[in-house]
């Protein structure tokens, strides 16, 4: 991942040992990234999962994807 990644994700998610066990979720809400991951492999829309977790913003939930098949592609790229 490079810096400027990290830098995005920064601005996307947080992790705090004393919120949700350390888990990382989206920052500024309690919704573990994990729940977006569950929603797309259980065959569940963006919009599902937006209309289920408000808190998220579409941009939150797009940009982690992005990043996501970003560092995804690089690994099987290289």
């Amino acid at each position: 991942m490079t810096a400027a990644q990290k830098a995005l994700l920064d601005d996307i998610v947080w992790v705090d040992p004393d919120r949700m066990s350390g888990e990382p979720c989206f920052k500024g809400t309690r919704v573990p990234v994990q729940t977006l991951v569950d929603h797309i492999e259980g065959n569940s829309t963006l919009d599902d999962f937006l209309q289920g977790f408000p808190s998220v913003t579409r941009e939150q939930a797009i940009r982690f994807i992005e990043l996501a098949k970003d560092n995804l592609l690089a690994c099987v790229s290289s």
